[in-house]
């Protein structure tokens, strides 16, 4: 699974980049919302977005609702060190708390497969 990982701070993106390789996925880093957006209009093959909620200028949330204009049944994974983040009515979206252990990252997208996902092939009739 081709992965787009989402942080304003570097060492968390490739921390995080890191783990999803070791679990077999190909992670491609993106710094800020507009960079995250820009990567999705040019490749294709990103089957899940993995974005930090707190970046300056595009948070997290506002990221997963213009990713999912341009890619509507995208899954989205929103990682989060606070408590009150905005609930997102957007299938194929999930919350995972920060700091976050490789497993538990594993866990969330194995939840996010399984979802079925609006304009995907996967939709429900």
């Amino acid at each position: 699974m081709k992965i787009l990982v989402v942080d304003d701070e570097s060492l968390i993106a490739m921390s995080t980049a890191d783990m999803l390789i070791d679990l077999g996925h190909e992670a491609i880093e993106a710094h800020s919302g507009e960079e995250a957006l820009e990567v999705l209009r040019r490749c294709e093959t990103i089957d899940l977005l993995l974005t930090d909620y707190a970046m300056p200028k595009m948070n997290g949330a506002q990221l997963a609702v213009a990713a999912n204009e341009l890619r509507p049944g995208l899954m989205i994974l929103l990682a989060t060190g606070y408590a009150d983040v905005p609930t997102l009515s957007e299938p194929g979206v999930a919350v995972i708390n920060k700091p976050y252990l490789q497993n538990e990252l594993s866990s969330e997208i194995a939840k996010l497969l399984k979802l079925p996902r609006l304009g995907s092939r996967d939709e429900i009739r």
